[in-house]
């Protein structure tokens, strides 16, 4: 255990360092993250330099033998939280998702999570305990992670804000405060359509 904790820091201090100047490659349709400067929150504006995000997609947490995914969110601006039941800074986040995810429903916003490293089971009463009624990919193995180019799939518990065009709007490395997230999307939903 001595030698894995050093090991795990320093990836996380890596998934964090880039000398890139700006976090979308100019140019680029698609998303491909960059930590520039190692900064935990990152917004990309203005939005015609954002990159589209990959079409994420797995199983269904909740509905066992469906799939979801961003297609299911058309025209929505999409919370994405990448989550575990086993990751203490999740406990303290869920239900600030929850918050979030229910003051601005009805704004077009839906919040879309993504459960890594996980025993369904235990991810099921983690959502069960915590009153968490939206969807989650069940992607113990990190697979539909992985469509996120460059993105640190070790950065648990990390959130992206998608526009309603799934362009990613920012980015937060850390545990989400409610007022942030809160604030950025509901500037993001506020944006006039394409």
């Amino acid at each position: 255990m001595r030698r894995v904790l050093p090991l795990l820091l320093g990836l996380l201090v890596l998934a964090g360092c880039s000398t890139s100047k700006d976090a979308v490659a100019t140019g680029a349709q698609e998303f491909t993250f960059v930590a520039p400067g190692g900064q935990t929150t990152i917004l990309y504006d203005p939005p015609s330099s954002r990159g589209v995000a990959p079409n994420l997609s797995g199983d269904s947490l909740m509905n066992e033998g469906a799939q979801v995914g961003l297609d299911d969110y058309a025209g929505r601006v999409v919370v994405v939280n990448i989550w575990g039941s086993w990751c203490g800074p999740c406990r303290t986040e869920a239900p600030d998702l929850q918050f979030v995810a229910d003051q601005t429903k009805d704004l077009g916003v839906s919040v879309l999570g993504i459960d890594v490293r996980d025993d369904r089971d235990a991810a099921r009463d983690f959502k069960a305990d915590r009153g968490l009624t939206f969807d989650s990919i069940f992607d113990p193995a990190s697979r539909s992670l992985a469509a996120l180019d460059g993105y640190p799939r070790n950065v648990v518990p990390s959130t992206l804000v998608l526009d309603r065009q799934h362009r990613v709007a920012a980015v937060y490395l850390t545990v989400i405060r409610p007022s942030d997230l809160l604030s950025t999307v509901q500037r993001v939903a506020a944006e006039p359509a394409a």
